[in-house]
């Protein structure tokens, strides 16, 4: 049995792209729709029940569009709606929070740094995941305030983007650090730039790789895997700009067809 239905994906704007690259090259036989919600990024400043809000609009879009599975491609719309969505919607969702546990298993420092949202790092299940990995560990959090607009705006090679990043990560290479976790899903986009402030004895975490295994673990175990051989169809939608969006999906993918949405 073979199901051809879309894998539906949402984020707070393009940063979930790093999330649908991976979800992409695993499972090259499924089609996929993806939100951008620009027009509300970011996520990580608002307050829960707006994020929640922004969340259903999503999830409300992708049913209509016949979607089989939700990637939340966001970590704090993952760490404050995703209860809301499982509890209200019969449909499986994949959701995605910072790699916390690798980080704190592998350390030799027993120093790791966090950089995400505040709505990240200021939610139940971020801390609740902080407090069961954090036994004799330093974690040291930080709030990227400003980087994802800049990102958003396609200002990720910027003197500005390099600023903020060495006002955020200066600190925790003082603590030691020799793991960086990556708390949202826009920051993969910046790991070239990241590599060259922390070096090469810092490893760095972002969870695409592991969401793109768990949507494929959930495809299988619900039976909806498209088992089909003809050419995948993905649709990138976007209630802004479209031009960051063009600029970044040419880097990852060939197939292709953003549409401009009013949602």
């Amino acid at each position: 049995m073979s199901n051809k239905q879309p894998i539906g994906i949402f984020d707070s704007g393009i940063g979930g792209l790093s999330i649908w690259k991976e979800i992409v090259t695993l499972l090259h036989n499924e089609n996929t729709i993806y939100l951008a919600d620009s027009k509300n990024a970011p996520y990580g400043q608002k307050p829960k029940e707006k994020i929640i809000e922004l969340c259903v609009k999503n999830t409300e879009l992708l049913l209509e569009k016949n979607c089989k599975l939700i990637v939340v491609a966001c970590n704090t719309a993952t760490t404050n709606a995703i209860k809301y969505l499982r509890t209200n919607y019969n449909i499986p969702f994949i959701g995605i929070e910072p790699a916390i546990k690798p980080a704190a298993l592998q350390t030799k420092t027993n120093s790791i740094g966090i950089l995400a949202t505040k709505g990240t790092l200021s939610s139940e299940l971020f801390n609740s995941t902080s407090q069961k990995f954090s036994d004799g560990i330093t974690i040291i959090e930080q709030i990227g305030e400003g980087l994802v607009p800049l990102i958003e705006s396609g200002n990720i090679g910027s003197v500005e983007m390099d600023n903020l990043l060495r006002k955020y990560l200066n600190p925790m290479l003082e603590k030691k650090i020799d793991y960086l976790v990556l708390g949202c899903s826009h920051y993969p986009f910046l790991i070239s730039q990241i590599r060259k402030i922390v070096g090469n004895n810092v490893t760095i975490i972002d969870s695409g790789e592991a969401v793109a295994k768990q949507t494929q673990f959930i495809l299988k175990q619900h039976e909806l895997l498209n088992n089909n051989n003809t050419k995948p169809q993905h649709e990138l939608c976007i209630n802004s700009d479209i031009t960051t969006m063009e600029q970044i999906a040419n880097n990852l993918q060939n197939n292709y067809l953003i549409k401009k949405l009013d949602f």
